[in-house]
């Protein structure tokens, strides 16, 4: 076997196997929750070593957590498929895309729950954050969002703050309640773009600019040069 065909076969190996164990943790976090132990026995079901387990899955449940979100993630895009975006306003869009995302991980609903639980522990709250703004990203971009200056920043972070507390809400208080949730947040955000599209934020800049400049050459530093003056 040649060395291509040698590390692609084992890059196959840890696919089939990682999603084999993420298989197996979902059946097994019901009962025994998000953790150490529940991988270990995850593991164990998929006949893999401890040696093998660390080198699968080095930070443990939480190489799980990554998995299972972005199982979701491709979950929620394959549902996406029959969705026209293009005809349909930006917030009937992402309203879509959440929609898709919560229930995509509703499909498994308790090891959902479970693995909630355990990125809102003050260990794993880095995991959530980096997680959700995956999924944003996914979100906007099947959303046909292509911007690339601080919007494509401000655009995630904002549906970030929104997923965590809708799939949350989607996993203990159920459908209804999250995309009502949902619904108000996208309203909300709508009505501050409205607001600060009639905001002039740079004029405090230019005051104070102008002020500088009046100290430091005198009042007509404050006023335009006429038309041909350079």
């Amino acid at each position: 076997m040649t060395e291509t065909a040698e590390t692609a076969s084992k890059g196959d190996w840890a696919d089939r196997t990682e999603q084999a164990v993420l298989d197996a943790a979902i059946e097994r976090a019901p009962a025994l929750g998000w953790n150490t132990r529940m991988t270990r026995a995850a593991c164990e079901a998929c006949g893999l070593s401890l040696g093998d387990q660390e080198l699968l899955l080095p930070n443990g449940p939480r190489d799980l957590a990554v998995l299972l979100s972005r199982r979701h993630d491709a979950r929620a895009l394959k549902a996406l498929e029959a969705t026209p975006a293009a005809t349909m306003k930006i917030r009937e869009r992402i309203a879509a895309a959440v929609s898709a995302r919560m229930e995509a991980g509703a499909q498994d609903l308790e090891a959902a729950k479970r693995c909630a639980g355990f990125l809102s522990l003050p260990t794993n709250v880095d995991l959530g954050f980096k997680l959700a703004w995956e999924t944003a990203d996914h979100l906007w971009r099947w959303a046909g969002d292509t911007a690339t200056d601080q919007n494509h920043y401000s655009k995630r972070a904002i549906l970030g703050g929104i997923l965590i507390p809708a799939l949350t809400m989607r996993w203990f208080d159920g459908r209804e309640a999250a995309e009502a949730f949902v619904a108000r947040r996208i309203e909300n955000v709508m009505a501050f773009e409205k607001w600060k599209a009639g905001k002039d934020f740079d004029a405090p800049v230019r005051t104070i600019t102008e002020a500088l400049g009046r100290l430091r050459y005198g009042a007509k530093a404050q006023r335009p040069l006429p038309s041909g003056e350079g």
